[in-house]
């Protein structure tokens, strides 16, 4: 029953359109209105034609510019794209007020006006906004609500989405309430996002901060953020906070139960941030094996990144229950041992003097807190043993090869010095005669 209903209201409404089009194709005000729009039309076509290379001069820094003014420069030049169709919508306006003024009816230029405005939001949609989500939003409900409203039954449809109710338990609510608060919290939480990103990184760009601070800082102001969007769009959709007392105490509930371990993980990370005693860029290595380069601290876990490319969560309590080994906190230099053997006949006495001249030539070897020192190790079997200690600043990863680079150095000098680098010699002993011939 419902059903016909709506397919006789949509039949009556489609028979009111053909007489409103009937009318204007035979009304000569509907014909001045035409000719109204296509002028309104071609005039902003030549004065965007004119402005569009004006304008793109003005709003486009140069490439390595980062300042303030030029980010806003950048950002409104995303919207020159609707110059011409807002240039279109203008210039109606003002032919509309002419039109009513010498006809007392605007219908044809009003329908026109709305047509653009069309065309300007399927623009935004499609050519300015990236966000996926904001994308996924406009092309579903902001463009077919511009299509409605250009074809003039935006009231009639929201007024029947408005007396749709979906149950849900004991609550309801009508379908035009559900797509408002998609719209409100999408534009609401997608503002918060942008905000975040742009005191992100002005937080990060403060040098003079620990990279700890920086990251503390940062993951504050974005809770911060979020949490007066949430609130904001409860606010704005006419939600009472009161009523969310029960979710309050559900999630109280979970976090007892199921969701402890997220938030120990969260309280891990704060006092990670708070400490500093691993941060970003820091190379640690954990109890459980795990090692590489810090290059990300989430409110629940720590991105490492091994020296293969890969990447290893680890959640942030491991930081704090287990032992970890920071090898680059604080840019704190760190000892490498070399081993290498000489064969018996040297004289061992002038290898330690040869071997540590030949490490200090290395850029990357410090003399502080120690230089090199080589030191005797043992009696091999097929030689004597060494073993060069040296300090350098940072860790021997995949850029930087100090340990390699120090046994060529070795290497080299033992050559240059005529001493030999022994190796494994076997003495076969036969108890029987070979057979002659």
């Amino acid at each position: 029953m419902e059903r016909s209903v709506i397919v006789e209201n949509l039949l009556a409404k489609v028979a009111e359109l053909w007489d409103i089009a009937q009318g204007w194709l035979l009304s000569p005000a509907a014909w001045s209105q035409f000719a109204l729009l296509v002028v309104a039309y071609v005039a902003a076509l030549f004065v965007a034609k004119k402005l569009r290379p004006l304008l793109n001069r003005l709003l486009t820094p140069a490439a390595d510019a980062e300042t303030y003014l030029a980010r806003a420069r950048r950002f409104v030049a995303m919207f020159l794209p609707l110059l011409l169709p807002l240039l279109a919508y203008a210039f109606i306006g003002i032919g509309e007020t002419a039109t009513r003024a010498m006809f007392g009816s605007g219908a044809v230029i009003a329908f026109g006006k709305r047509v653009f405005l069309f065309i300007a939001v399927r623009i935004l949609v499609k050519e300015i906004i990236n966000d996926p989500v904001m994308k996924v939003l406009g092309r579903y409900i902001l463009v077919p609500i511009a299509g409605l409203y250009a074809l003039g039954i935006l009231d009639e449809v929201m007024a029947y989405l408005d007396a749709t109710v979906v149950p849900l338990g004991n609550l309801s609510f009508s379908v035009l309430f559900a797509i408002r608060f998609v719209l409100v919290a999408g534009a609401i939480f997608w503002f918060g996002r942008w905000s975040n990103d742009q005191s992100s990184q002005f937080i990060k760009s403060q040098d003079e901060m620990r990279p700890a601070m920086r990251e503390l800082a940062a993951k504050t102001i974005e809770i911060a953020i979020f949490g007066v969007a949430f609130l904001l769009v409860m606010n704005i959709m006419g939600i009472s906070l009161t009523s969310l007392a029960v979710l309050t105490g559900v999630i109280g509930v979970g976090l007892g139960f199921g969701l402890q371990k997220i938030a120990s993980n969260f309280i891990s990370g704060v006092i990670l941030l708070l400490e500093g005693q691993a941060t970003v860029g820091d190379y640690v290595e954990l109890d459980g094996g795990e090692a590489g380069t810090i290059i990300k601290m989430t409110a629940r876990a720590t991105i490492l990144e091994t020296y293969d490319g890969r990447w290893i969560v680890v959640p942030n309590e491991d930081f704090i229950t287990t032992r970890v080994v920071n090898y680059s906190d604080s840019g704190s230099a760190n000892r490498y041992e070399a081993d290498f053997s000489v064969s018996y006949d040297t004289d061992i006495n002038r290898v330690p003097a040869i071997i540590e001249a030949a490490v200090a030539k290395h850029p990357g070897v410090l003399d502080k807190p120690f230089p090199p020192d080589c030191e005797l190790r043992g009696f091999g079997d097929s030689g004597v043993d060494f073993s060069v200690e040296f300090w350098v600043e940072g860790i021997d990863d995949g850029k930087n090869k100090f340990l390699s680079d120090v046994l060529f150095l070795i290497w080299n000098a033992l050559k240059d010095e005529g001493i030999q680098i022994p190796y494994p010699h076997r003495v076969v002993e036969l108890k029987t005669p070979l057979p002659t011939s």
